[in-house]
């Protein structure tokens, strides 16, 4: 089984759907701290679950759980921080928050995407976020695919 991730920064709406669409999305799993942004009115959580179940058949769910806090995001966007201390920062607070117990697993029982910002999973916490959480779950045997 597979479980995605994708971020909606450089992509335009019917790019952002149609490769949701191409992969069969049932779930987007929102992980950002603030999913009002502007940056994309289409992410927006006012109108993102409109058209994931009108362009895609799909639900949406917030799990703030996985979202950085805005003192990480801070130290690495505003005070230039290191990918390697934003990583520390970011992967000790899910140890923190104890994530891997607290996640609801069922929600990728279903073709699940992960979403944030970032346009590529190189340097995003969702793709950290997937990441942990499987290794915590030694029972789920799916492959990561960034979209």
């Amino acid at each position: 089984m597979e479980v995605y991730t994708i971020g909606f920064s450089k992509k335009t709406a019917p790019e952002f759907f149609g490769l949701l669409r191409q992969v069969g999305i049932k779930r987007l799993i929102d992980v950002r701290l603030n999913n009002q942004s502007q940056l994309a009115g289409f992410t927006r959580r006012s109108n993102l679950p409109f058209f994931l179940k009108e362009l895609c058949d799909a639900d949406y769910v917030h799990v703030p759980l996985l979202a950085p806090t805005k003192e990480i995001l801070d130290a690495y966007r505003k005070d230039k921080g290191s990918w390697q201390e934003y990583t520390d920062s970011y992967l000790q607070l899910l140890a923190d928050r104890k994530a891997e117990e607290r996640f609801d697993y069922d929600l990728i029982s279903v073709p699940a995407v992960f979403l944030c910002s970032e346009p590529s999973a190189e340097r995003c916490h969702r793709r950290l976020a997937v990441e942990y959480l499987l290794q915590h779950r030694s029972d789920m045997k799916m492959r990561i695919v960034h979209l």
